[in-house]
């Protein structure tokens, strides 16, 4: 019996009746052959973890443009802080870790340079608009490996795309991706802002603090022992309601006093103005963007509008910076003997 066979059958013996099991996924758009020692969700976790768009996380903002510390987290730290709670919970509840870090490690790779701030951008001025949850499954489906993609597994690619609060995955590991993304981002966002000094703990409302925690470590234990507890022996998630709702006001705290804090987001003008022209730049001379991204408006007749956006939303931030300056600023020249 091959090793992933055995791997399998453990799966089907511990998991819970509830998890997604590798044997039984829904499969991959176009067909290849089983690994003999990976089942198919490890194979889509290193696929995810070994592509160019996972790599380029590491120089994408989270919250804080061009933070002054080494100390802040990136959209890749914050992937990291997701997989990790999303794997918690999905152990303790005995669902698939494989099919969950997948979603978790996959489930921001559409985010653009500038954070929230440059995926509004993009959306304002692209036809149909831009998600990045919706990004991230075409990366993996149409972008990576210079349009191949990655052929991920049916249940990976649903967990990606609606890993946002107001959409429902179809399988409780993506579930568990959804909370964890929620339940990271606060409570790091949180953690940020007092190292940027905005925020003290102390300022975050008594009322929230009182049913949360009055630490990060506090705060996420909470939150995570309360998904599992109310969520064993069932195949939705689910956190009590005085929790859910004291996660919400703290999300609401943070939208009033981090998210449109102009220490926090006062680059962010200046971000949306540099988007906006090197979209418009690109729109107006199509030849100077890569070419493997041409042959998409002229193999694959995808609209010019999209590719564009497809190649600005996958530049890092200092990328974004570096073609701006290329584009409008001119050359530096010296002239012999200055």
């Amino acid at each position: 019996m091959l090793i992933r066979e055995q791997i399998e059958e453990m799966e089907a013996r511990a998991y819970s009746p509830y998890a997604t099991l590798s044997q039984n996924s829904k499969g991959r758009d176009v067909y290849e052959p089983e690994d003999d020692i990976r089942p198919l969700f490890q194979r889509d976790r290193d696929r995810i973890l070994h592509c160019k768009a996972f790599r380029r996380l590491k120089n994408k903002t989270q919250v804080f443009l061009t933070p002054k510390g080494d100390h802040y987290r990136t959209r890749l730290s914050h992937t990291l802080e997701v997989s990790q709670i999303a794997r918690t919970i999905a152990k303790a509840l005995r669902l698939n870790e494989d099919l969950t870090e997948a979603i978790a490690l996959g489930h921001d790779l559409g985010h653009t340079p500038f954070g929230h701030a440059g995926e509004r951008t993009l959306n304002d001025i692209v036809k149909g608009g831009f998600r990045h949850n919706e990004q991230s499954v075409r990366i993996v489906e149409k972008l990576e490996k210079d349009g191949k993609g990655l052929n991920l597994t049916w249940e990976v690619r649903d967990g990606i795309r609606n890993h946002e609060l107001h959409l429902h995955p179809a399988t409780p590991e993506g579930q568990c991706v959804r909370i964890a993304d929620k339940i990271a981002y606060v409570n790091s966002d949180i953690d940020d802002s007092i190292r940027a000094e905005i925020l003290k703990e102390s300022d975050i409302p008594k009322d929230i603090t009182d049913i949360l925690g009055h630490s990060t470590n506090e705060r996420l234990k909470t939150l995570i022992h309360d998904v599992v507890i109310h969520s064993i022996d069932s195949r939705e998630l689910h956190m009590s309601k005085e929790i859910y709702d004291a996660l919400l006001m703290l999300r609401q705290f943070l939208f009033k006093s981090v998210y449109t804090n102009p220490t926090a987001k006062g680059e962010e003008v200046k971000a949306d103005r540099m988007l906006r022209e090197l979209f418009r730049f690109y729109m107006d001379n199509i030849d100077d963007i890569p070419p493997k991204y041409r042959r998409m408006i002229t193999v694959s007749n995808e609209p010019e509008d999209r590719v564009v956006a497809d190649y600005i939303s996958g530049m890092t931030d200092q990328y974004a910076v570096t073609k701006f300056n290329e584009c409008f600023m001119p050359e530096a020249w010296s002239v012999d003997g200055y």
